[in-house]
């Protein structure tokens, strides 16, 4: 549980890193900072192999992502995603609220019966998310059987219950047919067209997928997070930051899994490095030259 002594002792090592509060934008409502955490890691959903699947989900106890939320707060981010199926993210994440988290929570949604969504939508909003979004895996699949009820009823009811809903995709094509349904709040928009996981056909990271789906995101009008901006690890972090805030609207966020059990300092060190390339692309923000941290998206 989080608790005063873990604050202290987590902010305490994160100063050195902080010069002011990352860059935030009007997100459907929400004051949301340009950089979010997400949660692949925290899963074990590394999209590289078994081996680094099992290493993360051994490393992430839920004491341990509570520290890391714990640290991204005192980096300057505040807001974080996570799915709403791992059973300890999920315990992580009802006692980071019962422990005074401060992070807004956009919840992932996932749900492998149909008949059981609207009871996955009604459980993220009672544990405190501020906003939801559907899996890619449903939204691909509603796309190919051209399924626009199923995502008009999603939304609908994710609606009436009063928070901003989104979607995921892995395709663009997919982001920009429910764009043209007009039913969501946001996009969540996956950098690389690797949907073929859920299909059972294994990973693929192709680089030419990256402009493709820029070029969505600044189709769609509405706010887009952009996700998987390092291929799951693929590409180096520095070079990921600038070009997606190079390629996305203004008004829109990256969403970053951080794997602290490649560098323990990857929180603070990815929050630094945002913080110094949107600075020099606006405010002039001067921060120490850091080397790339390695992010698990």
């Amino acid at each position: 549980m989080l608790n005063n002594e873990m604050y202290r002792h987590v902010r305490s090592g994160t100063m050195a890193y902080m010069t002011q509060n990352l860059p935030s934008v009007n997100f459907c409502g929400m004051d949301v900072t340009r950089l979010i955490i997400g949660a692949n890691p925290f899963g074990g959903f590394s999209h590289q192999n078994e081996k680094r699947d099992a290493e993360m989900v051994k490393y992430h106890t839920v004491e341990r992502i509570l520290e890391t939320w714990a640290r991204a707060e005192a980096a300057g981010i505040n807001t974080m995603i996570t799915n709403n199926e791992s059973p300890h993210v999920v315990e992580a994440v009802r006692k980071y609220f019962a422990g005074g988290g401060k992070l807004q929570w956009i919840a992932q949604v996932n749900c492998r019966e149909p008949a059981q969504m609207p009871r996955m939508i009604e459980e993220v909003v009672e544990i405190g998310c501020s906003a939801m979004y559907f899996h890619g895996a449903l939204t691909d699949r509603a796309y190919a059987a051209k399924d626009a009820a199923s995502i008009r009823d999603w939304c609908k009811r994710a609606r009436s219950l009063g928070v901003p809903v989104g979607v995921a995709g892995h395709a663009p094509e997919a982001h920009l047919w429910v764009d043209s349904l007009n039913v969501t709040d946001f996009h969540t928009v996956c950098c690389f067209n690797c949907g073929s996981l859920h299909d059972g056909k294994g990973e693929r990271f192709q680089l030419k997928d990256i402009s493709r789906a820029m070029e969505a995101i600044r189709k769609i009008q509405k706010p887009c997070i952009a996700y998987k901006i390092m291929g799951s690890g693929r590409l180096d972090a520095r070079m990921a930051f600038e070009y997606a805030f190079e390629q996305i609207k203004p008004g829109d966020v990256v969403n970053v899994g951080m794997h602290r059990g490649d560098r323990d300092d990857m929180v603070e060190v990815n929050a630094s490095m945002v913080r110094e390339i949107l600075g020099a692309r606006g405010a002039g923000v001067e921060t120490p030259e850091l080397a790339g941290a390695a992010s698990a998206r």
